[in-house]
């Protein structure tokens, strides 16, 4: 396995312009939100492309990948497959290496590219609704798990270096403490019962918990005045966002990281720059709605 830098504009010379496979793969995947955000980019963009969910866990996904042909342009990936992948592809970009796990795999070729484009909606979301201010956005992960390291990334890319990090137990945060090594940045770990030194002179809480495991200290984070950032995007708002709201704060959902990572998987997958962002909003935004009726 090799390092490259994708670019959503490397052609494949011998790929079809319809007629095309992509696919979420992970276990547990059929609440994957991904099919609706591919599909309503494919037709916006007039393509004949499908987009399926398939169950497959790390022992599956060898052969899974080796079962594929030229007809299909990339796959999507949840848990638990990020960090699985990595053997598994023939090169990979810095990043996902950096961050420990590539949620893209684009074929091309007859190569297999990884990339971390999880990054990038985290990134493209705070900036879209200016979450933590102008400069560096001072920020606070709660969680120390793959989307933790996710976090890291992104708080480089705008400029934080110093990150403090809130896990349950200090043992927690091998996985971050590995990722921010490769990043370099720098992490201080701390323990949720000292939750306030670790929000002290924060203006941005990116919290990577699970759902429903912020609640206890929402109170706490909106008393701090800190903006939230809540990868959490089912049952939204969260009791995290209504309680920095409450307190004057803004908040985002993982929403906003789900449609700008699925743009720029679209992006690397069929080569266009000309992704329908709004299209793929509007088309999450009602599903995500359905599924709250």
């Amino acid at each position: 396995m090799s390092t490259a830098r994708l670019s959503p504009r490397q052609p494949a010379s011998s790929r079809p312009r319809s007629g095309m496979r992509a696919a979420v793969l992970g276990s547990p995947v059929a609440h994957s939100l991904s099919p609706v955000l591919h599909r309503a980019a494919y037709a916006a963009l007039g393509l004949a492309w499908s987009y399926s969910s398939v169950e497959c866990d790390e022992k599956g996904l060898p052969a899974l990948l080796d079962s594929l042909d030229e007809s299909w342009a990339g796959l999507s990936l949840t848990m638990p497959l990020k960090r699985a992948v990595l053997p598994h592809v023939d090169e990979v970009t810095p990043l996902a290496l950096d961050v420990g796990g590539a949620n893209t795999v684009v074929l091309r070729d007859g190569r297999r590219y990884g990339d971390n484009t999880d990054v990038h909606g985290i990134v493209t979301a705070l900036r879209e609704e200016d979450l933590g201010g102008d400069g560096r956005p001072d920020a606070v992960i709660l969680g120390g798990g793959a989307t933790a390291c996710s976090a890291l990334a992104a708080l480089r890319e705008l400029g934080q270096t110093d990150i403090p990090v809130v896990v349950r137990e200090l043992s927690r945060g091998a996985l971050v403490c590995a990722a921010a090594t490769r990043l370099g940045v720098a992490v201080r770990f701390h323990t949720f019962d000292k939750l306030g030194d670790a929000l002290a002179g924060a203006r941005l809480v990116v919290s990577t918990l699970p759902q429903g495991a912020a609640d206890p200290y929402a109170g706490a984070i909106a008393r701090s005045g800190a903006d939230v950032f809540d990868v959490v995007y089912t049952s939204w708002p969260t009791r995290l966002a209504r309680a920095a709201r409450f307190g004057g704060a803004r908040s985002v959902g993982g929403h906003a990281m789900l449609l700008h990572q699925a743009v720029r998987q679209v992006e690397l997958m069929t080569g266009r720059s000309d992704v329908p962002v709004e299209d793929m909003r509007r088309a999450v935004g009602t599903e995500i709605d359905r599924r709250a009726a």
